[in-house]
């Protein structure tokens, strides 16, 4: 097979991708969840005329001739409205988020009247018409304030909730399975023989799968041998992703995709022009998509962010699937790239006009992954592309999401 470019492969792997079936949730629940149906407010926001300010209730009309006294009739607190009428004369002492008493039409701050008693003196005209929140400021009933497929944060459930939602109908979290290979390998906390490595791979990439919204279980590591594989394949059951990590590549131990195959799986490709992470993998077996991830740390995560979180996305019917890159310049040259699309790992900050300014971490060996950790973005260079100046522009993807 000749290799894929990035785009067409993410376009493969993202081929046919239909929403997981929606579920209700309680509100409380549906943080990090995306939603299946629009959301129209059920109610106005506020429902009725508010006070924005700790003052006075009272009618413009008694501001006709200053200095002019007031009679305090009464206090409107949030939750505690007066229940009178403001008449020609009077005044209602109120608290910030009470409603405004009927009758009256303008609040004046507290700083800018003189109580003694009863008695209330107002010596200024300026006075400041916006101190009332009017019923609807913030939105009315019936109002399309959150389409599908919006993910929904904090801001997104306060809002959903404030329009008159206690439960939702948001998107089952897509299951992915993840499973690491390699005789090399052992278990985080645990210590490696002299030919050991401690297998760290899995748990960025279940992080990663996680908070784009999937549901992960580990599977834990498998040997290099059929056998081992095809029990934690069997393991594995059919989710709606599975990934490997390791194992992919042309080595006489690299057993995963003539294991998968023997079981049914449909190869779809296998090796991407990229790097890191060349020896990807893609097929299908049943209902399930089969990621195979290279081995190399970085290549592993790397692949991850780029393949594994837009398939959790496209799963989960987010809007937007697929990371748009964005535009930076470059605080270094960068030297002419080859035949594979680089990405290169790099730290940004803000430069003087706005643009990200992006400098490459020390080494961008796949196989290191302290400067994987020091790294915040991912500098795209194409195929063949040619020298980059200092200050030069580039594209770049956040390796947080």
């Amino acid at each position: 097979m000749s290799l894929l470019s990035v785009a067409e492969a993410l376009s493969r792997i993202l081929d046919g991708v239909a929403p997981t079936p929606a579920e209700v949730v309680e509100i409380e629940a549906a943080h990090g969840r995306v939603l299946a149906q629009p959301l129209s407010a059920r109610l106005t926001q506020p429902p009725f005329d508010a006070s924005a300010m700790d003052g006075y209730a009272l009618r413009v009309a008694d501001l006709g001739e200053l200095p002019a006294t007031l009679e305090v009739v009464g206090e409107a607190a949030a939750g505690h409205p007066f229940s009178g009428r403001v008449g020609p004369g009077q005044a209602v002492r109120i608290l910030t988020g009470a409603p405004v008493p009927s009758g009256a039409d303008i609040v004046v701050i507290q700083e800018d009247v003189e109580r003694i008693g009863s008695k209330l003196t107002i010596r200024t005209g300026d006075i400041d018409r916006s101190n009332i929140r009017h019923r609807g400021f913030d939105f009315t009933a019936g109002a399309a304030l959150l389409g599908s497929g919006r993910r929904l944060g904090p801001r997104e459930v306060s809002l959903a909730a404030a329009m008159g939602y206690g439960q939702v109908s948001v998107r089952r979290r897509p299951r992915l399975k993840v499973l690491s290979t390699g005789d090399e390998l052992v278990a985080p906390g645990e210590t490696p023989a002299a030919s050991q490595i401690v297998s760290s791979n899995h748990l960025g990439v279940v992080a990663m799968a996680e908070a784009a919204g999937a549901e992960v279980e580990f599977l834990g590591i498998a040997r290099d041998l059929p056998d081992s594989l095809a029990a934690h394949f069997e393991k594995a059951g059919e989710p709606d992703v599975l990934v490997t990590i390791g194992g992919a590549s042309v080595g006489d131990h690299d057993l995963v995709a003539p294991v998968l195959k023997a079981k049914g799986m449909a190869l779809t490709f296998w090796k991407i022009a990229m790097r890191p992470g060349k020896p990807l993998m893609f097929g299908r077996l049943g209902p399930t998509r089969i990621l195979g991830l290279p081995g190399n740390p970085v290549s592993a995560l790397v692949c991850a962010r780029l393949f594994v979180v837009p398939l959790v996305r496209a799963l989960i019917g987010h809007a937007a699937p697929d990371a748009t890159p964005t535009t930076a310049r470059t605080a270094v040259p960068l030297e002419a790239n080859g035949a594979r699309e680089h990405y290169m790992r790099a730290t940004a900050r803000r430069g003087e006009d706005g643009l990200a300014l992006i400098t490459p971490v020390r080494s961008q060996d796949s196989s290191l992954l302290s400067p994987l950790a020091e790294a915040d973005c991912l500098v795209i260079r194409p195929p063949e592309a040619p020298v980059v100046p200092a200050g030069g522009l580039v594209s770049i993807l956040p390796l947080d999401f």
